[in-house]
């Protein structure tokens, strides 16, 4: 069993930030950490995005979608390199600003390539029948915090231990205070009582 499961869609940049800090706890205090995946477009299927978003996201949940197709081959193949295909995924995004070179099957199947990743993952992103292991991940996070929530969600000492979405940070801590924050986050989590800590103002997200 993984000491914490992370479930990400990688189009989130909120996601992203708060993967980055998991990692660098992760390192520090040598954590097992599970990736796995919650995908936005399934998440709000059921929603009109004409009405009810800015022009563009239904394009990012689909490219979210398809990216989280490739990583779903990839666990099948090799688990151990989920994480690396989501750095390289969320680099391209919330770092590099090089998002058109996901978007069409030759310019994912370059990125996997220099990546070192095999070429068919570009092709299984386009493949349907990897919709399947992801909705799965997707209902079992939903499953544990219920379902008007988004990515990234966090099982502390996982399957059984508490799940929570979030938390939502605008940057990436670092060394100590990633610790800090981590064994904070935590000791709140453990509490059986708790449910919401949240504050609707935010900085713009630092992705690095």
């Amino acid at each position: 069993m993984a000491d914490a499961e992370f479930f990400f869609d990688p189009v989130c940049p909120w996601a992203w930030i708060t993967s980055r800090w998991v990692t660098e706890v992760a390192e520090q205090r040598h954590l097992d950490v599970d990736w796995r995946f919650i995908c936005l477009r399934f998440v709000n299927e059921h929603r009109d995005y004409e009405k009810e978003f800015r022009p563009g996201y239904e394009d990012g949940h689909n490219l979210g979608k398809r990216l989280l197709r490739a990583a779903a081959a990839q666990k099948e193949r090799d688990p151990g390199r989920v994480a690396a295909i989501y750095t390289l995924f969320g680099s391209r995004l919330h770092v590099e600003g090089r998002r058109s070179d996901l978007m069409d099957p030759d310019g994912l199947r370059t990125t996997l390539t220099e990546e070192g990743f095999d070429d068919d993952l570009a092709d299984a992103a386009y493949d349907e029948k990897w919709d399947e292991p992801v909705r799965a991940d997707t209902e079992d996070a939903l499953g544990r915090v219920g379902r008007d929530v988004g990515t990234p969600i966090i099982t502390f000492g996982s399957p059984d231990g508490p799940s929570f979405f979030g938390p939502v940070i605008s940057r990436i801590p670092r060394g100590q205070e990633a610790v800090d924050l981590w064994e904070a986050v935590e000791r709140i989590a453990r509490f059986p009582g708790f449910s919401e800590l949240k504050r609707s103002l935010r900085e713009r997200p630092q992705t690095s």
